[in-house]
């Protein structure tokens, strides 16, 4: 009987701290064979990635996927852009709000659906300013003090 294993979420955590999240969107990603081996052991880099939209197509560019380590001849480029598979409504949508000053599309989250079928989230953002990243700063450690008072209370 074979095993089964928990399949890897990637999240892209700098993405929460420099962008404040508007919308968010799930799309199906076009991979190769070795290229969704590679995700389903979680070499992924989400960090510098970004989206775009090029003739009416969804495409996500730096993302980052590891060369197999099995793979042969017919491994992946690990930086080749990649399609991303969207309705065509929010496709449009999609299109009218990046075209907004300030606005931006980012992958944040690569995912397993309920099928097998490699996903990601990506998110109309708009850009943190410096004294947004330090509010953010300051609300998480509050949180972590509060935290920690809870949990020296049960004691």
């Amino acid at each position: 009987m074979s095993k089964k294993y928990e399949l890897p979420e990637i999240v892209n955590r700098k993405a929460k701290f420099n962008y404040e999240f508007i919308d968010t969107y799930k799309a199906g990603i076009v991979l190769t064979g070795t290229e969704i081996k590679s995700v389903k052991e979680g070499k992924v880099n989400l960090g510098d990635s970004f989206c775009y939209l090029r003739n009416g197509e969804m495409w996500i560019k730096n993302l980052h996927i590891s060369l197999y380590n099995f793979g042969s001849y017919a491994n992946h480029e690990p930086m080749r852009l990649r399609k991303l598979l969207l309705t065509k409504r929010e496709i449009k949508r999609l299109e009218g709000k990046t075209k907004e000053k300030g606005l931006t599309i980012i992958p944040y989250k690569i995912f397993f659906s309920d099928r097998g079928l490699a996903k990601i989230e990506i998110s109309l953002a708009k850009g943190k300013k410096s004294y947004d990243k330090r509010e953010s700063i300051k609300e998480r450690d509050t949180q972590k003090e509060i935290q920690r008072v809870k949990k020296a209370v049960r004691y």
